[in-house]
């Protein structure tokens, strides 16, 4: 398939964006009941504290590295990774695909009114896409069995699930098997952005690097989550340390 590599006990694919999509079209021709995790920095660290995120992680059919960190951490430890794969554009270039190749898409997660106004957005970019569905992520345990008959109801060929880290990754892990579609992403933000809800770094802040800074300064909220990426470069030192001996 790919080359691989371990950063903090996850398994991450060294792969470029048309690889990426490439292999996203194949889970969905091949009706396979696929799911892609987009690992950043942040993931990965709390993936090293939580055994459950990292079973997942190394269960899933695709872990793509969205984020300089990840692909500094795989050059660092010494596989040479071409590019990031941003879950963001990923999706992007999916949802782009989609009319010509006929995928039907459900939008699942985001507070209420975002997936619907994300819709409006794709359908206004991507002309004939067929988004079959939306459901906001506020839900209880009990509501699961009916979300997982409305998707069903909808047979898209990719559910989206915007339910933040690691909360979308368990929930599709859990009920992968029930769900009636090919290929599953957990999209973090995507949504968000895609409303208009949240604001993406500019061009060049992403060329350089630096869309987790950008995320800080537009989430205060999120500021002691910045301190992730100080801290899993500090984790990869070690964890190199300690593997080289």
């Amino acid at each position: 398939m790919f080359t691989t590599v371990n950063i903090l006990g996850v398994t991450v694919a060294s792969l470029t964006m048309q690889e990426a999509v490439q292999t996203a079209g194949h889970f969905i021709e091949g009706n396979s009941k696929a799911m892609i995790a987009t690992a950043n920095a942040e993931m990965i660290m709390r993936a090293a504290h939580d055994e459950k995120l990292k079973e997942i992680l190394n269960k899933a059919d695709l872990v793509v590295p969205d984020g300089a960190g990840t692909v500094w951490a795989s050059n660092y430890l010494g596989v040479s990774m071409p590019e990031r794969v941003a879950g963001f554009d990923l999706v992007q270039n999916l949802l782009k695909m989609a009319p010509e190749k006929n995928w039907r898409i459900f939008f699942f997660g985001s507070a209420p009114g975002v997936a619907e106004k994300a819709k409006a957005k794709a359908e206004q970019d991507y002309p004939g896409i067929n988004i079959v569905g939306t459901r906001n992520g506020f839900f209880t345990d009990a509501d699961t069995a009916a979300i997982i008959n409305q998707i069903n109801d909808t047979a898209p060929h990719i559910l989206l699930a915007a339910l933040g880290v690691p909360k979308q990754e368990k929930w599709l892990y859990a009920n992968l098997g029930k769900l009636n579609c090919p290929l599953s992403i957990g999209v973090g933000g995507t949504l968000d952005v895609m409303a208009g809800v949240m604001k993406r770094a500019p061009l060049w802040m992403q060329k350089a690097k630096l869309e987790w800074l950008f995320r800080g300064i537009m989430q205060p909220q999120r500021a002691g989550r910045l301190l992730a990426l100080p801290k899993f470069v500090g984790a990869v030192h070690l964890w190199k340390k300690h593997h080289n001996q």
